[in-house]
């Protein structure tokens, strides 16, 4: 359900990871609006930096919102987070061969230009973000399911 209406998000023209974030505000509690414009700057690697995939950084902001830690004294509540995090980040490199952008995309170096490219169908057929936004969002209902 929620992998699907990221990749429906995605299709519709909202970047990786709003696509993602955006696809479980109901679960975190927050309008659509407010989803979108958090997770907007993390789209295309950060801000087409082609760092790490939006997708996946999309599902950090969820699990940090429902499963993160509060107190900056609180070690154990970092520790478990981080390694949740980590974890994420392995299987999801494990499913794909990475969890970086570029390398995803098969781009030697990170892009400099600010500009998005358009999405036409052309983008659609040769791009593998929308398959990404669907399996980062499958692993973040998955890992809500198991520990809820």
């Amino acid at each position: 359900m929620y992998a699907q209406k990221a990749k429906d998000l995605f299709n519709n023209g909202y970047n990786c990871a709003q696509a993602v974030f955006c696809a479980f505000s109901d679960v975190m509690g927050i309008d659509e609006e407010t989803a979108l414009k958090l997770s907007s700057s993390f789209g295309g690697g950060m801000g087409r930096l082609r760092e790490v995939c939006g997708a996946v950084s999309g599902a950090f902001m969820v699990l940090g919102c429902l499963y993160g830690y509060t107190s900056p004294k609180d070690d154990a509540a970092k520790k478990d987070h981080y390694s949740r995090i980590q974890q994420f980040a392995k299987e999801f490199a494990l499913n794909n061969g990475s969890y970086i952008c570029r390398e995803l995309l098969g781009l030697k170096e990170a892009e400099n230009s600010p500009v998005p490219t358009k999405r036409t169908e052309e983008f659609y057929k040769k791009r593998p973000c929308s398959e990404l936004v669907y399996e980062a969002a499958l692993m973040t209902q998955k890992y809500i399911q198991q520990n809820n």
